[in-house]
């Protein structure tokens, strides 16, 4: 996703429901990712959205995430 101070930020998005960001810290940082390879962000969905081919459907993902990003604006602008 675009982002205004690093250009754009990762958002691993899962249907695992226990899946928090501090997991996925550790286990990178055991397995030697640097910390630009790192999900600012972990989405946990209900179903990920599927292509006909029994890939994930990465454009529906993006509009999702770009949706839920124009509804955050207005909550932090009026913060």
């Amino acid at each position: 996703m675009p982002d205004a101070r690093k250009g754009e930020r990762l958002i691993l998005v899962t249907q695992q429901k226990d899946a928090t960001r501090s997991q996925f810290q550790a286990y990178a940082r055991e397995h030697g990712a640097s910390e630009l390879m790192l999900p600012s962000e972990i989405l946990v969905l209900e179903k990920m959205p599927m292509l006909g081919s029994g890939k994930a459907d990465l454009l529906s993902l993006a509009k999702l995430l770009q949706e839920r990003a124009a509804e955050a604006k207005p909550v932090a602008a009026a913060l």
